[in-house]
């Protein structure tokens, strides 16, 4: 082959190379091309609630299967994202939203109010929290078995191992412990359990112990110099993570305290105005929001441990960034914070489109640098040591993340 030969063959290759192979292209009415796209799954016109919302049913079109798991399981992650969906479903109706919902609740609750995968016997918190998914669909279509299904979550609190002063172990095989994620798993329901389905006389006895369960958390887990809250609390001194002398574990986890902060403003819905409770839970969260925009970082998100933005290795992560932003912006549209608050709830909000939300040619929609998981404990175990922390796995679109963020797009109308 000659040399001009050799030069328009290597040209051509160039241009086939190039080319968007598997885009789709648009033709005028008149069959001529119009140019190359990539066809949307998730329209930008959308609210970023909504486009979160259908970005997770592409991405986890099973939702037995959310968290990245392999067998479909009953877990506190589902009910979590499955509960951002309903209340951005009621906002913006869209039928694939519900449907979504439905799936997860129909194939996970048998006939006889039996739940897949669950064991009471584990008295295991994380499990309660997919009870708001059946408490929503029950009020719509008053199917019986999701009505046993959480009669069987009621049970289970009712015989959870607690402290001496009676707060909740966070799982039976944890004893002795109270972590800040139990709130948030357990008390929504529970409350909405009780108003809907019990007697005065036995709803009450169910407020006191949910409010006891807050009252503990600050008694034993919040610092009284930085106002943040120490992921958890060992009553009995024993595990390696808890201090000796205290009983707490080492550090400021910003997730930790990000699903406190929602359960501080979620369980206000529930709590009647009557009961004595309600306006120490209304000044925790008044002081709680004092002390996390303290720490917030001027890009508007906050570090993975709290404290230490400056200590090499930390970072800023997206899950509880989202969570911080949803309770200051709830906390105010409920008239449970100032409105001071509110600007820092946008600063939050923006920082966290910028920081860490990216949208792909197709419109589907990302949630970068979320922490994939910590605690405290276990095999292989878990020391709380800031090292610990900050080298737990980070991924996108962890389902910790996205649920709370369409709850804080939604509070703020984005």
């Amino acid at each position: 082959m000659g040399n001009r030969n050799m030069q328009k063959a290597l040209l051509a290759l160039v241009f086939l190379m190039g080319m968007p192979w598997g885009c789709k292209t648009d033709k005028k009415e008149d069959g001529s091309g119009e140019g190359q796209h990539i066809e949307k799954i998730v329209s930008e016109d959308l609210k970023w609630s909504e486009r979160m919302a259908l970005s997770e049913i592409h991405r986890f079109p099973d939702p037995t299967l959310l968290d990245f798991q392999e067998k479909s399981r009953w877990s506190y992650t589902n009910g979590l994202v499955l509960q951002a969906m309903s209340r951005v479903y009621e906002k913006y109706p869209d039928q694939r939203i519900y449907d979504y919902i439905y799936d997860y609740a129909d194939r996970m609750v048998h006939a006889d109010g039996t739940i897949e995968t669950y064991k009471l016997s584990n008295y295991n918190l994380d499990m309660i929290k997919s009870g708001d998914v059946l408490f929503y669909l029950y009020g719509r279509k008053k199917e019986q078995r999701f009505k046993m299904a959480m009669d069987t979550l009621h049970t289970q609190l009712e015989g959870q191992p607690v402290t001496s002063e009676g707060g909740y172990w966070h799982k039976k095989r944890y004893p002795f412990q109270m972590w800040m994620d139990g709130l948030y798993m357990a008390e929504p329901f529970h409350a909405k359990y009780a108003n809907t389905f019990m007697d005065q006389q036995e709803a009450q006895k169910t407020w006191d112990k949910i409010v006891l369960q807050f009252d503990q958390i600050e008694k034993h887990n919040r610092d009284p110099k930085t106002g943040l809250y120490y992921h958890g609390w060992d009553e009995s001194k024993e595990q390696r993570w808890a201090d000796k002398t205290t009983g707490l574990s080492e550090n400021f986890w910003s997730r930790g305290m990000g699903w406190y902060g929602m359960a501080l403003v979620d369980i206000l819905d529930f709590i009647p105005e009557s009961h004595s409770g309600r306006e120490r839970i209304l000044g925790y969260l008044k002081r709680y929001a004092e002390a996390i925009v303290k720490y917030q970082d001027d890009t508007g998100t906050w570090y993975q441990v709290l404290d230490m933005p400056d200590r090499e290795g930390n970072f800023l992560e997206a899950t509880g960034s989202c969570m911080f932003t949803y309770t200051l912006a709830k906390g105010v549209n409920k008239g449970y914070l100032s409105d001071t608050y509110m600007e820092r709830a946008k600063k939050g909000y923006e920082g966290i489109l910028t920081e860490f939300i990216s949208v792909e040619e197709n419109g589907i929609v990302n949630l970068n640098k979320c922490c994939g998981v910590a605690g405290l404990g276990g095999d292989p175990y878990r020391d709380g040591t800031f090292g610990y922390y900050i080298n737990e796995i980070v991924r996108a679109n962890d389902p910790k993340g996205t649920g709370p963020f369409m709850m804080a797009s939604l509070e703020l109308d984005r």
